[in-house]
């Protein structure tokens, strides 16, 4: 078997101007861009000869150095646009090394703060049959650049928000590039498409390096260094956020020129040393406030659509000043923060609407129900994924009610947090007809259906009676609740499981259940109590154990604190999915609060009811609320007299206010209407919302409950 003669190392083509601004860095060749091989080597034996399979690799050929910029056949576009000419006009031989400039392998090779770089190498002759014949490792200043770039540009990319960004460029840039670096952006920043609005101006968002001087004994500065910028001192904040004040950039002056260029320039022509101090608010001069020369670079920072930025890079006068090829290294770390901070200005932007989105469609905040406290938690699976599908909702019913409610979309993007908002928002619909727990999962289930075919969710819905201490409660696959009793008991309700909505044709089962006063009824999401770690059922247990607990320090354990002790049984890798927690504490209603009657639909009844109302309040020592109870009781009991068939409801509460609640069975809702001079009635509801606190009409399954409130 023979095999081919090893090849050349092809030579990179010259850089080419970039037409959106810096430069592109070139492109290795194929058999160059691969890792070197680490394992033994099996190469041709020393000494052989006369087949090329045993021959020794000829030498590669040493690289031509390219042409200096004023040499001939050297094109003008080829040249960085910084408007300044090289050092010396009249060049060097072709094949004569660089001196007197500081190559990038002395802070490539062990930058302190630097991502560690990878040797470069060259893949192996798959066409050679097997036999692989190692390639020399390339190197040189412009390796050194090619793996510096690389390394900088990927610890750039690898952040996500603004800070974590900035972070990666001054990093890198600081001190295995420049000494100090200072960061200006757009003050506001503009998002996606969106044109901004006002003149330019730019505001210090962070600096690193030796702005000050050395601040540690083992800094990197030489001992004694004085502060590169003095004048600028007193500004800065190396932070996010530096300098308190932006700066208006001038349409026409030096800066906005620079910044239109895109391209980095060096402080050594009068327009750059104009624009460098016009950033940097710093007379040009004052002696020593500016670095001069190319101990300067200013780096315009473009994105997407617009220029976002500026970056300044500096060198002490300690070390060797910036280079021409250094100038496609300052383009190459600007455009890829530019681009980066677009992208973290866009993040922010989505994450910004999701967490909106999430918290509209949740409760802004919960009623306050008579006969129960309330408190609630939600928190998103992940900062990345900030939207999900769990709700919670407490809707007040008739009769001093209240519907407690907790449900899980499947899934947590967008679109299980715009299914959530429609379930959601069917739930307080169907809460507003009354209807049984079981009849609301009923038709939330076709609801769902309606919606999709893979619309699936689990809820359980319990509905609290504060005056009957009664807990009735209805399940669609949803985790059962959790009761802490006021001794401390904390029980797992035992709740039919149900299916969970969307299945479609199953029905469902709803159970009545002692809510006695001071015990904590605690609804949750699956994300409380499952993760990858344990399965529902011991989440359940390790919930049922924490409640205890929380309860023999304190019973009955304030709600608040509650809540929070019970998010702690989440371990640092328990987050797998979003959670919702409602706790309810049962105050109830006592009994000598309550005072409830039966009254005939006759014309004789309003005047009954004025009177039962007033011994009442009588015996509360109410007499301040007799006048305009007795007014407001006769009207509206005089109003259901004339549509109702059936006995009327008349009952008085007395909590925090005085409500009074009439029931009968006409199901129109009553309405305020503007009475006319000549009309004898219409005017009962008008009474009722001017001396009233708060007032309202509710729809039962069999007709409906007018109800006001007085304060005391």
């Amino acid at each position: 078997m023979t095999t081919d003669p090893p090849r050349p190392p092809r030579h990179p083509a010259a850089p080419a101007p970039d037409p959106r601004g810096g430069y592109g860095l070139p492109e290795k060749p194929a058999d160059e861009a691969a890792e070197p091989r680490t394992g033994p080597r099996t190469g041709p034996r020393a000494g052989s000869c006369g087949d090329p399979r045993t021959d020794p690799a000829p030498e590669a050929p040493a690289r031509p150095r390219p042409l200096p910029q004023d040499a001939p056949g050297h094109r003008d576009h080829d040249r960085p646009g910084t408007g300044a000419e090289p050092d010396d006009p009249g060049g060097e031989p072709p094949t004569a090394p660089r001196t007197g400039g500081e190559s990038l392998n002395a802070f490539v090779s062990t930058p302190p703060r630097g991502t560690p770089v990878e040797a470069a190498g060259h893949p192996a002759d798959e066409e050679s049959g097997g036999m692989r014949i190692p390639m020399p490792a390339q190197t040189g200043p412009e390796a050194d650049r090619l793996r510096y770039v690389g390394a900088a540009t990927r610890r750039i990319a690898r952040g996500v928000d603004l800070d974590e960004i900035l972070l990666g460029l001054c990093r890198s840039a600081v001190p295995a590039f420049a000494d100090a670096i200072l960061v200006y952006l757009r003050e506001p920043l503009p998002v996606g498409d969106e044109r901004p609005s006002g003149p330019l101006r730019l505001r210090l968002r962070r600096s690193d390096g030796g702005l000050e001087g050395p601040a540690e004994p083992d800094d990197d500065q030489p001992v004694g260094a004085a502060p590169l910028l003095p004048s600028l001192v007193p500004t800065l904040d190396p932070s996010y956020g530096g300098a308190g004040d932006s700066i208006g950039v001038l349409l026409d002056g030096p800066l906005a020129e620079v910044l239109r260029g895109v391209r980095p320039v060096f402080a050594d022509s009068l327009r750059a040393a104009d624009a460098l101090a016009e950033l940097l608010g710093i007379p040009q001069d004052e002696p020593g406030a500016l670095p001069t020369g190319r101990r300067a670079l200013l780096a315009p920072l473009r994105g997407r659509r617009r220029v976002i930025g500026a970056a300044v890079l500096l060198r002490r006068v300690e070390r060797s000043p910036f280079e021409t090829d250094d100038l496609l290294v300052a383009a190459q770390l600007a455009t890829h923060t530019a681009l980066g901070v677009d992208k973290a200005v866009l993040y922010g932007r989505e994450a910004y609407i999701a967490d909106a989105l999430q918290r509209e469609m949740l409760p802004d905040s919960l009623p306050q129900p008579t006969g129960v406290q309330l408190a609630s938690r939600y928190l998103p699976a992940a900062e990345s994924a900030r939207v999900g599908g769990d709700w919670y909702d407490a809707i007040p019913l008739p009769g001093s009610r209240v519907a407690l409610v907790v449900g899980d979309v499947m899934g947590h993007s967008m679109t299980s947090a715009a299914i959530m908002g429609q379930l959601r928002t069917t739930v307080q619909t169907l809460a507003g007809l009354d209807l049984a727990p079981q009849e609301v999962l009923y038709h939330l289930d076709e609801q769902a259906q309606r919606l999709g075919q893979d619309r699936m969710a689990t809820c359980v819905y319990a509905v609290y009676d504060p005056i009957a201490h009664r807990l009735v409660v209805a399940n669609a696959g949803h985790p059962p609740p959790v009761l802490l009793h006021a001794d401390g008991l904390a029980e797992v309700l035992r709740v039919p499981p149900g299916a969970p909505i969307g299945v479609g044709g199953v029905p469902f089962e709803a159970v009545e259940l002692p809510a006695p006063a001071g015990a904590t009824l605690l609804l949750y999401t699956d994300g409380l109590v499952e993760s990858r770690s344990r399965d529902v059922w011991a989440g359940i247990e390790l919930l049922r154990e924490r409640l205890h607990d929380a309860a023999s320090v304190v019973s009955p354990p304030p709600l608040e604190p509650l809540c929070d002790e019970v998010l702690e049984i989440l371990g640092p890798g328990d987050r797998d999915d979003d959670i919702a927690l409602l706790a309810a504490r049962f105050d109830g209603i006592a009994p000598s609060d309550v005072a409830y009657w039966f009254l005939e639909p006759q014309p004789q009844t309003p005047g009954r009811a004025r009177r039962l109302v007033r011994q009442a309040l009588r015996r509360w020592d109410l007499e301040d609320q007799l006048e305009a109870a007795e007014l407001l009781v006769s009207e509206i009991v005089t109003n259901a007299v004339r549509y109702a068939e059936r006995p009327i409801t008349l009952r008085l509460l007395r909590t925090d206010v005085l409500r009074c609640e009439v029931g009968d069975d006409a199901p129109l809702l009553p309405r305020m209407r503007h009475a006319a001079p000549e009309e004898e009635g219409g005017r009962g509801l008008y009474l009722v919302n001017r001396m009233a606190q708060r007032w309202g009409a509710t729809r039962l399954g069999a007709g409906k409950v007018v109800w006001f409130e007085l304060p005391l």
